[in-house]
Parts: structure tokens; C-alpha cells; sequence
């Protein structure tokens, strides 16, 4: 964020709005003109790690803030948290949404020929080591001009794979974000005017920080694209990829995004709509009609999709679980023996709900099948006749590697299952899977983007750069 007086309050006020998108630990970053830089973070929630002492520490009108769970690096650990800072050529802080695929060789080249080094596995250490490397490469006098930060840009792009929108604070000289040559994670620009008139500029994952911040969304950050906004308030923008296109991550838009957000011109309240729709059809084709009696969303973000099914089927929408709205969100909790304690602490079944019925629950996704099991358990114990379980994504039968926790095949309940296996390991009656076509159809019906990462359903690897090798690795380095 890069305004006209203290920024602080702000970027607090936009990691609030974020906190679905991680409750490992935050952090906030800000400069003031002077150069100075201040930094804030710790483990968990953001209402838990900022004291008013730390509020008033963090000074200037150009910062960035964030919130995270662990895809890599040591899970719960304040040392991985976000912001990471360098101090050469510039002070240089960053954040970043994503996941890069080749940290081996980047960790090599960074300590044998960049004479660098790091103090964490965190990708996100590894990516402003990168780009500092590169800005101090492309100086070619006392003062750093946006083409010398755009070749900067270019390079970082030739040599990281995988996933990033990244926000970066070069301190003395302004804000600079950058979206992988892929737009696999979002990124959105928004300005407004402060009472001076003076332009006033936000970079953020999701519009809904725009709108609560009352700013205007410019348009999404161009896969590729860099955007440097100077301490001025000027806006400088520069494609730096050679060959950009747009793939975004479609599970976005089945769980990790806010439902009020609009992500590459698509609403993700609409797309869950769609998505809802395109299930009721094949519930109809492969579930008898009369094992049906109520249709129940798992809150919250199943509840768009569960609402166009009970529609569509002509079958009564009921609330039948109520959510514990101060527990966090079990899929990015750390552990399986987290994620399971949670879910009961998370969700209670209401007995008068399910009592004597033939309950069909609809939930976005089934990834390990943890919660799921679980929940199917509650209901059953809650009174329900027969139990349907129905997910408005595909099987989930491959590592998602671009920035959400599936690193490993063996924990995904539908690898190497079929689907009566899957529903036998659930202990669930039936259960029916969003057909991958249908997804894809749901979320980009009515939109100009053509492609999505769907790598977690269908295998395929965007990038082009994610090997049979890599994924081993992953596998066998990562803890669940």
C-alpha cells in the first residue's frame, strides 16, 4: 500500500479482511521517505499478534502486510512468517502468495554464485534473495529508475518456476508487485484519492480489500506484468515475461477465496453458483432420488453450491451444522491430528436437523478426507438415516504444487481409489464428485479466461516445469 500518511491501521485493517487466507502467523512491513524500515510479525491471527506498541512502532506512508499457512518450510514457525527483508543493494521486503518448484537449484546458485545466504527453507527468503541479487545486478548509477527494476523483474521471471504474486518494498524508492508469467495466484490494483486529490495505490489478492478500503479496482495485475509505484504516487507498469498467458488456480474459486471477491474478472460467489448447478445434475444421475430427503451445506464455503442443488433437485435447503466461527480453517490447519481435533470443536450437528432423514451434505472439496469422515460421523451420531456426500470439485488425486497444502499423493483419499472405495473409506451411503469438465465450465462461463490450473484434478502441471522426480521430492520432504 503506498499512501499519503501512516499506512499501519490500513494494512491491519486489509490482513483482517484476508484472514481466511492463513491463520499460521502475519506480519507487517513499512518505510518511511527516509529510507527507514520497521517490521512487525509473529505467529497466528492477526488480532493476536499486534499490540498497540507494535502499531505504533510500524512508521510511514509505503508498506505491505501479510497472512500465512504453510505450504513450505517449517509449519507454526515465527522464523517462516512473512514479511522476509534484505539489506543489500536496498533494504528490500517482501511477501508472497505461492509456491516456487525449483528451490533446490535456487538455494544452489544463490549460495555457490550469488554469494548469498539464507536462513530458512521459506521460498519466500529464496525469492527476495532473487530479486535483490538481480536489482543489485541492473544498478548502473546511485539511483534505482523503474527500467532498471523492470529488467530486474525479467530475470526473476527467467530464472524462478512455479507460482508468486509478490509485493516487494524497496526502501527509498517505492512498491513494486509482480505476478508469475502464469497468473497462477491472483493480484489487484486499486487507487483512489486521498482529500489532497493526491493518488493513493493498494496491491492485494482479493477485491474485497479494494472495496472495503473504498478504492477503485484498476484491473488485475497482468500475468508477467510489474507493476512499481514510485514514492511519489506514480504508477509505472512493465510486462516482463516473454510469453505470458493467463492460467489462474481453480481452487481459488472452490475454497481459498473469499466468496464476495472478484478474481480475473470472475466473481467467486458466481462461479460457486455454477458450480452448484452443474452438481445438482450429476447427483441426479448417479443418486436414487429417495435417498434424498434435505440438502445441507458444510458452512461456509460450500453454502452457494448447496443452495443451487436444493433448487435444482427440488429437495428443502436446511442449515443442519452451526460453526464455531472462532476456530480456524481446518484444510489449512498445519497436522492431520489438528485438523481432526478440530473439526468438532469447529462444527456441532444439529440433532432436530438430521433426525430420521436421508441427508445429503454438499462440502467444496473432499482433499485428505480427515474433516469429511468426521463430519459424516457427526451426522450419523446427530440421527440422519443415510448419509450422501457430495463435493462440488472433482477427485482431488494429485499434489497441488503452486501454493495450497496437497504435497503428497498418499494423503489424498482419492488416490488410487475408485469412487464406492472413496464413499467406503468416508463411511458415507454415497458419494458424488463435481465432474472436472463441469468445474472448469462453472468458473469460466461468461469470463475471457480460458485455462485453469486444475493440477490437483487432472495432473496437469501448468508450468510445464513439475516432474515425477520433483513431486518425490516434495513427498519425501514435506510433513502433512
Amino acid at each position: 500500500m503506498v499512501g499519503r500518511g501512516s499506512v499501519n491501521q490500513e494494512i491491519y485493517d486489509s490482513l483482517l479482511l484476508l484472514q481466511h487466507r492463513g491463520q499460521d502467523s502475519t506480519g507487517i512491513a513499512t518505510a518511511e521517505n527516509s529510507g527507514v524500515v520497521h517490521m512487525h510479525k509473529a505467529s497466528g491471527q492477526v488480532r493476536e499478534a499486534f499490540r498497540t506498541r507494535d502499531m505504533r512502532a510500524l512508521l510511514g506512508e509505503i508498506g505491505l502486510g501479510h497472512v500465512r499457512y504453510a505450504t513450505k518450510g517449517t509449519a507454526s514457525s515465527e522464523e517462516e512468517a512473512q514479511p522476509f527483508y534484505v539489506n543489500a543493494p536496498y533494504g528490500i521486503v517482501l511477501v508472497h502468495n505461492g509456491n516456487l518448484t525449483n528451490t533446490r537449484e535456487l538455494t544452489d546458485e544463490l549460495f555457490h554464485k550469488d554469494r548469498r545466504h539464507l536462513n530458512t527453507s521459506s521460498d519466500t527468503e529464496l525469492l527476495v534473495n532473487v530479486l535483490a541479487n538481480e536489482l543489485q545486478s541492473s544498478i548502473s548509477g546511485l539511483e534505482l529508475d523503474p527500467e532498471q527494476v523492470f529488467h530486474a523483474v525479467t530475470r526473476v521471471h527467467e530464472r524462478v518456476e512455479g507460482s508468486y504474486a509478490a509485493i516487494s518494498l524497496i526502501a527509498g524508492y517505492g512498491l513494486l508487485a509482480f505476478r508469475d508469467p502464469f497468473g497462477i495466484r491472483p493480484l489487484i490494483l486499486g487507487t483512489r484519492k486521498n482529500a489532497e486529490g493526491q493518488d493513493e495505490w493498494v496491491v492485494t489478492s482479493e477485491s474485497l480489500v479494494l472495496e472495503n478500503g473504498e478504492f477503485e479496482v484498476v484491473r488485475d495485475v497482468e500475468p508477467g506484468e510489474a507493476v512499481f509505484i514510485d514514492l511519489d504516487g506514480t504508477l509505472h507498469t512493465r510486462q516482463c515475461a516473454t510469453d505470458p498467458q493467463l492460467i489462474p488456480c481453480s481452487f481459488e474459486y472452490v475454497y481459498l477465496a473469499r466468496p464476495d471477491s472478484v478474481m480475473n474478472g470472475i466473481s467467486v460467489y458466481e462461479a460457486r453458483l455454477r458450480m452448484g448447478e452443474r452438481l445438482a445434475d450429476t447427483i441426479a444421475k448417479h443418486t436414487p432420488r429417495e435417498a434424498i430427503d434435505v440438502v445441507m451445506p458444510i458452512p461456509d464455503s460450500s453454502r452457494p453450491a448447496a443452495m443451487q442443488v436444493a433448487r435444482k433437485l427440488g429437495v428443502e435447503y436446511r442449515e443442519g451444522f452451526y460453526k464455531n466461527r472462532y476456530v480456524g480453517r481446518t484444510f489449512i490447519m498445519p497436522g492431520q491430528a489438528v485438523r481432526k481435533k478440530s473439526v468438532r470443536q469447529k462444527l456441532n450437528a444439529m440433532s432436530s436437523e438430521f433426525k430420521g432423514k436421508n441427508v445429503l451434505l454438499i462440502d467444496d472439496s473432499i482433499v485428505r478426507g480427515t474433516t469429511s469422515k468426521e463430519i459424516i460421523q457427526m451426522a450419523r451420531d446427530a440421527g440422519a438415516k443415510s448419509v450422501t456426500f457430495a463435493s462440488a470439485a472433482p477427485p482431488v488425486r494429485y499434489p497441488h504444487v503452486y501454493g495450497i497444502n496437497m504435497p503428497s499423493r498418499h494423503e489424498l483419499v482419492a488416490h488410487g481409489r475408485t469412487i464406492p472405495e472413496i464413499a467406503e473409506e468416508l463411511g458415507a451411503d454415497f458419494v458424488v464428485y463435481q465432474e472436472v469438465e463441469d468445474l472448469k465450465a462453472a468458473i469460466l462461463e461468461g469470463s475471457d479466461v480460458e485455462d485453469l490450473d486444475m493440477s490437483c484434478f487432472d495432473g496437469r502441471y501448468v508450468t510445464g516445469t513439475v516432474t515425477d522426480e520433483y513431486l518425490a521430492w516434495v513427498e519425501g520432504s514435506q510433513e502433512s
